[in-house]
């Protein structure tokens, strides 16, 4: 079975590329055209490196292939083979502008060491970032996909992204108080270093200041502003790059909307701004990401710090989910998986726990399934409304998208492959290898998946809530930060009674 899908980029309204679709491409442009070879850079020969036009003449026309192999479900002795292609198509401008685009979101960089802002067209010589290859690692996770040189390179050099959700149809970062919060203990590095300020080389214009991901923002020791010292300040654009090589933030844009919210919610102080810089951009008056503008870690930043703030507000699913999910018991991890599932800050933990703990598929696959069952509705209901070819065209590619979470979680050997029950495996095998009928029958081959998904996906409700729930709040880690989320309310005590005497 092979199910093709040709994908235009899509377009947020600031006129960026969806960051799904924007990673998809350049992990795609690596593992399947763009070989990584050595090149003389300044007498020197670097290892991993590209040239500027031959990532531009792949761009042109790209295809990705996602197959799968298993036995029939019917007759065991047939290998039934599915698989899903994605092309991507663009003219040279494009595919230009887009390289461009890679640079200011940190997943490509210079091989001479220098800072590049520009990609030449002609003989210059690129190479990853610690940051694109971590966004390489998960692609190629997620599709199975094993290469002798990303091995190499993620041995090499991978930082430790702070994952960032986003709103499904307009692309935006979710930017709740919480998830701010935990982005700014990061950024201060509080879980690294018991939060001494970072004071080595502070203002530099290294490109591999934040590499690993996990090291705080540089700070100056002391700093004299306006005849007066002021001691772990930081500047603006210090600020800003390490939001976007530590996050998964992919236009610098993004990287001031987050600062001015450390702004607006008192977690830093501005020292001196850059008023020069606000003549020229009136619309940024919280925060200017320039080495002129200096700001330093408030009380109130030290207090989230030290994990001695309330959040001021519940977590957001207590406004209230009450209603009993179908098959699933409500116990006490059942209800506080529910909040961790509806607050994007605690969602932002839990996923952190479950890679720690080699689980973060589950994660994905949930909210993967809840992102196609969402857009499966809204296609279904427009084609049955208005049965053109352009809405048949989106049927086919809601069906790509539910071979590419098959192939990726659910089929036998898959690279995420979830543990879910035999005879719901069996079913989900014999459903997604049966031909693909047209039109009227595709609707109803999407509606019968849709079924079998939310199955899988109450299944690994169910096994998050009894399994990763308890060792996310057994976590030091996080205890700290888990004290502004009212996850137990007053059997807060208790669940730590029994941490305790289950770790005995």
């Amino acid at each position: 079975m092979h199910q093709t899908s040709s994908r235009l980029l899509r377009m947020t309204d600031d006129d960026r590329p969806f960051t799904r679709d924007f990673k998809d491409l350049f992990s795609t442009l690596i593992v399947s055209l763009l070989p990584l070879g050595s090149h003389r850079v300044r007498l020197t020969k670097v290892d991993y490196t590209f040239l500027s036009e031959d990532a531009i003449n792949n761009l042109g026309s790209l295809k990705f292939s996602q197959s799968n192999r298993m036995p029939d479900p019917k007759d065991p002795s047939r290998i039934v083979t599915t698989t899903t292609t994605t092309t991507f198509s663009m003219a040279k401008d494009m595919a230009r502008s887009i390289c461009q685009r890679f640079v200011e979101a940190r997943f490509i960089e210079s091989a001479d060491g220098k800072m590049q802002p520009v990609y030449n067209m002609k003989g210059s010589v690129w190479q990853l970032t610690a940051k694109g290859v971590a966004i390489l690692d998960r692609f190629c996770s997620r599709n199975g996909i094993q290469q002798k040189q990303v091995a190499e390179l993620v041995s090499l050099h991978c930082s430790s992204l702070v994952i960032l959700e986003r709103e499904q149809h307009s692309d935006k970062i979710l930017s709740d108080r919480g998830t701010v919060e935990v982005i700014f203990r990061r950024f201060v590095g509080a879980e690294t270093r018991n939060v001494k300020p970072n004071v080595a080389a502070a203002d530099s214009d290294s490109l591999h200041d934040y590499e690993d991901g996990l090291t705080g923002v540089k700070m100056a020791n002391e700093r004299r502003v306006n005849g007066k010292v002021h001691k772990d300040t930081f500047t603006g654009k210090a600020t800003s790059d390490w939001l976007v090589d530590c996050c998964t933030i992919v236009d610098k844009r993004e990287a001031i909307e987050i600062a001015s919210l450390f702004v607006e919610f008192e977690l830093i102080d501005t020292v001196v701004q850059d008023r020069s810089f606000m003549l020229q951009n009136p619309g940024c008056h919280l925060f200017q990401p320039t080495k002129y503008a200096v700001y330093q870690i408030s009380q109130r930043g030290k207090d989230v710090i030290n994990g001695t703030s309330s959040r001021g507000r519940p977590s957001e699913s207590e406004a209230g989910t009450g209603s009993q999910r179908n098959g699933v018991v409500r116990d006490s991890n059942t209800q506080r998986l529910e909040k961790i599932l509806n607050d994007p800050a605690l969602r932002l933990l839990f996923r952190e726990n479950l890679r720690e703990t080699h689980c973060e598929e589950n994660l994905s696959f949930y909210k993967d399934v809840n992102d196609f069952v969402q857009n499966c509705k809204t296609a279904i209901r427009q084609a049955e409304a208005n049965p053109s070819n352009n809405s048949m065209d989106i049927i086919k590619e809601i069906m790509a998208q539910a071979y590419g979470i098959y192939n990726a979680f659910l089929a036998p050997g898959s690279p995420c492959e979830l543990n879910i029950d035999h005879q719901l495996r069996n079913n989900l095998a014999t459903r997604m290898t049966k031909a693909v009928g047209q039109e009227n029958g595709m609707i109803e081959t999407l509606q019968e998946v849709t079924s079998l998904f939310e199955n899988a996906q109450n299944a690994v409700f169910k096994l998050m809530a009894s399994d990763s729930v308890p060792k996310f709040l057994r976590n030091a880690k996080y205890e700290q930060q888990l004290q502004n989320f009212n996850l137990d309310g007053s059997s807060r005590g208790v669940e730590r009674s029994l941490s305790r005497s289950n770790r005995k």
